[in-house]
């Protein structure tokens, strides 16, 4: 092993250890099961996939109702989890988290597919309703208030209107579409490292569609 190689393996290592106590929840809405990856559905938690990988840490602890991890984002220690309650009670494990960590909920950063918006493109909101998104419906109706920021994910509307939309977000994104997830992704980690410094602002200044 090169010196080289020493030195990024300590990194990781240092990366993966738990950062302290979390100033913000990060969670990425989806479902859980390999039948479920990479659906339009499960944007959240590609958006988690792609923040591990370029921070160099797994998400991987199980706890609340949740995959886990505690790592520091562009200098800001946060939870990052993946709910393992199914979509539409994706509420019960943010709230788990937020109880335990006492993070008031507009320190919650969820990001979530939006069929409004084309794969790669991104809207980056304060608050606002649940617009028909059971996760988001979950953690409002759990936690009583919309008042948390959220990264909305482009994944393509509808073929056309009467297409059945459980079997439209459950479907699995073609060869194209996923390089351009690949990008909104990216943005997506771009925005998460600017709202963890309070620069919401900026964020959707450079990246809403």
């Amino acid at each position: 092993m090169s010196i080289f190689d020493v030195f990024e393996k300590i990194k990781s290592e240092n990366n993966s250890a738990p950062a302290g106590q979390p100033e913000y929840i990060i969670a990425g809405l989806g479902n859980p099961g390999e039948q479920y990856a990479n659906t339009r559905h499960n944007a959240g938690f590609m958006t988690v996939d792609a923040l591990a990988e370029k921070y160099k840490f797994s998400v991987k602890k199980l706890r609340f109702k949740s995959l886990t991890a505690v790592a520091e984002i562009n200098g800001v220690s946060c939870l990052v989890m993946k709910p393992s309650t199914f979509m539409n009670n994706s509420g019960e494990a943010v709230v788990e988290a937020m109880n335990f960590y006492k993070i008031p909920i507009e320190k919650v950063i969820v990001c979530y597919d939006d069929i409004s918006l084309e794969p790669s493109k991104l809207r980056i909101r304060r608050k606002g309703s649940d617009g028909g998104h059971n996760g988001i419906k979950s953690i409002i109706y759990l936690t009583g208030k919309d008042t948390f920021p959220r990264i909305k994910l482009g994944v393509g509307a509808k073929p056309h209107k009467d297409y059945d939309l459980a079997a439209w977000v459950l479907s699995h994104f073609s060869e194209d579409e996923m390089k351009l997830m690949k990008e909104g992704t990216e943005k997506a980690v771009a925005c998460l490292e600017l709202m963890v410094k309070g620069k919401t602002d900026e964020a959707m200044n450079k990246f809403n569609s």
